[in-house]
């Protein structure tokens, strides 16, 4: 470990992050000489190349800096993984035969024009591809064709509704019966309906039973209610949460203890966190820096063409593409947030129209000059149904299909592009 660290002074680190060595001196400072230390890892860091290393060597300083042993120190980026339900239960491998094809959603734009043999169905549920699948106008041009047989199951008419051969109403959470996980907190939750299903609306569960009956599955499992999927969820819990305690509260505590990392436990083949991992010895076995594919040091040549990196958070309204519809006008609309030094000598006036581009695609906004972006970097809040935006194309006409180094995340922040004012 010591013979890395010196591979990365903080005259290298300031290089490549730009914030200060002053700065990275005194952060490291701080966290290796109080406690409990505890590192909050947010989404958006790990939609790089190297997100995926990113996340482990932070994930390894608890063990570093001995973290884990105390009560509210260590790090997490999701509570999820705490809420061990029964999954294979819900899913049932078991019933797959033969070995199917899986198809990594990231790269869905590559699955629809060029995948042999061809996809010639889809089934798009809880989600909306058209507006947050990376490289858009390549997942468009894929939904686009004739040869494509296309379901949709939504509340409302978005961006990928637009391409269905059928839609189906889908219940929304106040009309459905479902268990939740969660980001932050350690409770399962039960979402019970407050009201009945409106119109023709089902929940996708009660669609996928329908088409089970007339696809000819007569498996028993196609026959189970949501609350008998419910249970053997919970069946995952071991008895520490109940369907009966979930209706009586319609919350519960999961049993993690104040310092479940103390002694060990963790998910890895030898219950250690290994700072030495032979799983990853192909990749690289030691914590290392893995630097995106589109940087100015990374990838130079790329860079002197397309010398932004633009990184799209969810709009202030929004939550990914869901409420656009409802919000949008809450929003001044589509914005770019570019520095002063940037704007200034590309003639980028504070509220002017401009094109946001790349060798992918590109999409219009208006411009917000300000000091909240640093040199370099750009930022347009999203993720806008396309529909509703001047020009037809949100951030995602400009994101790669590429995916991290770990997991097969999407790279939605690994993207150099250039500006330029708009007509």
């Amino acid at each position: 470990m010591k013979s890395r660290v010196q591979e990365y002074p903080p005259s290298r680190v300031s290089e490549i992050t730009g914030i200060s060595e002053e700065t990275i001196e005194r952060i490291t400072h701080e966290y290796a000489t109080n406690a409990p230390a505890f590192i909050r890892v947010n989404y958006g860091l790990q939609r790089h190349a190297g997100g995926g290393m990113a996340v482990r060597n932070i994930f390894c300083l608890p063990a570093l800096i001995g973290a884990w042993r105390h009560p509210g120190g260590g790090a997490v980026l999701s509570t999820s993984g705490f809420f061990k339900y029964n999954y294979a239960a819900l899913e049932r491998p078991d019933l797959i035969q033969g070995k199917p094809r899986t198809i990594n959603m990231s790269q869905l734009g590559q699955a629809l024009t060029d995948a042999d043999p061809p996809v010639r169905a889809l089934i798009v549920y809880n989600t909306n591809p058209g507006a947050v699948a990376p490289n858009q106008q390549r997942v468009l041009a894929g939904l686009k064709r004739g040869d494509l047989f296309t379901v949709v199951l939504e509340h409302f008419q978005t961006d990928t509704a637009d391409y269905a051969d059928i839609l189906l109403p889908a219940t929304t959470q106040l009309e459905h019966l479902d268990i939740h996980r969660a980001y932050g907190h350690t409770y399962a939750m039960l979402n019970t309906p407050a009201i009945q299903p409106l119109g023709e609306s089902r929940p996708n569960t009660e669609i996928f039973r329908l088409l089970a009956v007339r696809m000819g599955f007569d498996d028993a499992c196609f026959k189970d209610s949501d609350d008998d999927m419910v249970q053997q969820a919970l069946e995952g819990l071991n008895g520490s949460v109940t369907l009966e305690e979930l209706q009586s509260k319609g919350w519960a505590p999961l049993q993690v203890g104040d310092a479940p990392f103390a002694r060990g436990g963790f998910p890895t083949p030898s219950g250690k966190c290994e700072f030495y991992s032979e799983r990853l010895k192909d990749l690289d076995p030691l914590p290392s820096y893995i630097a995106p594919r589109e940087d100015r040091l990374s990838n130079p040549s790329l860079a002197k063409e397309f010398p932004f990196v633009l990184i799209s958070p969810p709009a202030h309204h929004f939550l990914n593409s869901t409420f656009v519809n409802v919000f949008h006008q809450k929003e001044v609309g589509p914005t770019l947030e570019i520095h002063p030094a940037d704007a200034q000598p590309r003639h980028i006036q504070d509220g002017a129209p401009v094109e946001i581009f790349n060798a992918r695609g590109s999409f219009l906004a208006k411009a917000v000059v300000t000091n909240r972006t640093r040199p370099g970097v750009v930022s347009a809040p999203s993720i806008w149904w396309n529909k509703l935006v001047p020009g037809g194309r949100n951030a995602n006409s400009t994101t790669s299909e590429e995916v991290t180094d770990l997991g097969g995340g999407a790279t939605f922040y690994d993207n150099l592009v250039d500006v330029r004012v708009a007509d």
